[in-house]
Order: structure tokens, then C-alpha cells, then sequence
């Protein structure tokens, strides 16, 4: 996703956002969202297969590749990547962008037992009481997208109603600022915002910055056991894997290839 694109989604969030606002006041929202079971520890899950933890992603579409599958059943591919060994899910749930929604989200949660981590845009904290209203466990919170003191306060309510922020980072500035939260999970996003090129490097460059108790995810271009190999001995803990997952003809053994991989050792 280039500058660009990142620049039209956020105006595009903003306007959600604003709509969100106008249908449910925040008083509303955050009363469903404490009302709601309580998460499933996200974290912990990821914790429990330190080096072999996938985050198996469902998403419909993207900028940057299209139309990624022609028919998506949620319930279903959330029961697929359990039963082939995910850790955790991603959902999309962004309509505009990545044809997602958070319906998506509920269906794939409702479906299986593994902690679900809203995927999408947040910028406020409207979002994500709605988030937790729906059922989501973690959220994404993209250092590119917000400022120091947005960023701050987001990360406080999603702790605040028990969930798990994944904190997003591709570049040093962004995860220095990352760091003063002390976070205990961090996402390297190995695409870069402005070309759109991928390069796992990126993952292995920021991880030595980063304290050795904080759990750290790849994110995007991991799409093989090869690459899952190289970012382990790198000392990345967690995959998130989306693409290759929605494209692949044989989602399951895919997965089953990443999980299992032990980067040729017995």
C-alpha cells in the first residue's frame, strides 16, 4: 500500500468513523462492548507455540492484489485454519478496501475456539469498543496511521477492556515511538508504505531493537516454510499469513506446511 492508498483509507475511516459516532453514541457503544463475554487471550496463544505460531488471515480482498478469493464462507475458513493448526485469526473487516466486514469477524469467531484480532484502520476508540462488542479479541493498531497521543490512548482501551493490541511497525522512528508504550506484542509489517515492496529483511533489521520478552509477528510476505524458517532463526515468534492462504488452491495444507516446518531441524 503506498502513501496514497494508506492517505485515501484513512479519510475514507474518517468518515466511518463519524457515521459510527452519529448512529451509536460512545456511552452505547462501550456499554455493549463491557456487556460482551470476555476475550479469548490472544497473546497467551501465541505464547503457547513460540516459533511455530501462525495468525491465519481471512481477507477477501486487497489494494495492493485485488480480489483475492471469489467466494469466502468466514465460519468455514475460520474452522479450516483451526483445524489445520493457526494459532489465532485475522479478519479484515474494512468494506471499502478489502471487502471485509465485521460481520466476517463474528461468523469466524462464532465458528471456532481461537482468539480473532480485528483487522482494520482504527484511528478511534469508537472502533474498538465496537470491536469489542463484536466479539474481537485483539486489535491492530498501525503506527503509520497515528499520531504519539492517538496512539497512546487507543493502546489504553484496548488494554482497559481486556483484549490484546498488536502494535504495527515497518520502520525504526515508528518503533521507537512504539516502544515508550512497553508493549508485550509487536508487528513488523515487512511491506513498505511508499514503494509497496516486500522484504522480509525488515522483520530481521527492527527485531534485534526490540526487548527479547515482547512477542514479535511478520507480517506480510510470509508465504512458505522457507520463509517462515529464515524469520524464526531471526528471531521473529509469530506469522501472520494471509495471502498465500487466500490464493492457495489447497488452503490447509498450506498452513499445515507453515505450522509444521521446523526450518530443517528434527
Amino acid at each position: 500500500m503506498n502513501q496514497n492508498v494508506l492517505t485515501r483509507i484513512l479519510d475514507q475511516k474518517r468518515e466511518e468513523v463519524s457515521l459510527l459516532a452519529n448512529k451509536a453514541p460512545l456511552v452505547d457503544l462501550r456499554a455493549q462492548a463491557e456487556d460482551t463475554a470476555p476475550a479469548r487471550d490472544f497473546l497467551a496463544a501465541l505464547r503457547a507455540r513460540p516459533g511455530h505460531a501462525v495468525i491465519a488471515e481471512i481477507k477477501r480482498a486487497s489494494p495492493s492484489a485485488g480480489r483475492l478469493a471469489n467466494a469466502v464462507d468466514p465460519a468455514e475458513r475460520a474452522k479450516l485454519y483451526e483445524a489445520s493448526g493457526a494459532a489465532a485469526l485475522s479478519v479484515l473487516t474494512d468494506t471499502v478496501s478489502f471487502g471485509g466486514s465485521l460481520q466476517d469477524m463474528r461468523l469466524a469467531r462464532e465458528a471456532c475456539g481461537l482468539p480473532v484480532l480485528r483487522k482494520d484502520f482504527i484511528i478511534s476508540i469508537n472502533q474498538i469498543y465496537e470491536a469489542r462488542a463484536a466479539g474481537a479479541d485483539a486489535v491492530l493498531l498501525i503506527a503509520a496511521a497515528l499520531e504519539q497521543e492517538q496512539m497512546t490512548d487507543l493502546y489504553a482501551c484496548v488494554r482497559e477492556l481486556d483484549m490484546t493490541p498488536l502494535v504495527e511497525v515497518h520502520s525504526q522512528d515508528e518503533l521507537d515511538a512504539v516502544l515508550g508504550l512497553s508493549p508485550e506484542l509487536v508487528g513488523i509489517n515487512n511491506r513498505n508504505l511508499k514503494s509497496m515492496k516486500i522484504d522480509l529483511s525488515t522483520s530481521l533489521e527492527l527485531r534485534p531493537l526490540i526487548p527479547p520478552n515482547v512477542t514479535v509477528v511478520a507480517e506480510s510476505g510470509v508465504s512458505n516454510p522457507e520463509d517462515v524458517a529464515r524469520l524464526r532463526e531471526g528471531g521473529l515468534d509469530a506469522f501472520l499469513v494471509g495471502t498465500s492462504l487466500m490464493k492457495a488452491d489447497d488452503p490447509a495444507a498450506v498452513l499445515r506446511s507453515l505450522v509444521n516446518d521446523h526450518g530443517g531441524r528434527p
